[in-house]
């Protein structure tokens, strides 16, 4: 874990959910449909992409910790579209509510 990083969820636990803010030359790019695109790509998560007034994108992604991580190493690879500048997230239990990972 790195910059703003707060887990919470248990070690082991079944499912947990991600909250991340991305920050730099993200909007515009594509990055919310390639988010999207990575996380069907992993498989078994469930969440959004979201574009904030600010210039950031804000991702949600429940799922396998082990798959949410492969996500955050995917928007931190610079494999992205843009430029990420940088990463912030938290770490929680999942809420759900969600069906399949959607762009809003």
């Amino acid at each position: 874990m790195t910059e703003g990083t707060s887990r919470t969820a248990a070690p082991g636990a079944e499912s947990v959910r991600m909250t991340v803010w991305v920050r730099g030359r993200v909007q515009r790019v594509g990055f919310r449909w390639f988010t999207r695109e990575a996380a069907l790509r992993i498989g078994a998560l469930e969440g959004f992409a979201v574009n904030l007034g600010d210039g950031r994108v804000h991702v949600v992604a429940e799922g396998a910790p082990a798959l949410c991580e492969e996500l955050l190493d995917w928007l931190r690879a610079g494999d992205t579209p843009g430029r990420v500048d940088g990463v912030t997230e938290i770490w929680g239990s999942p809420r759900g509510g969600y069906e399949g990972f959607e762009i809003r």
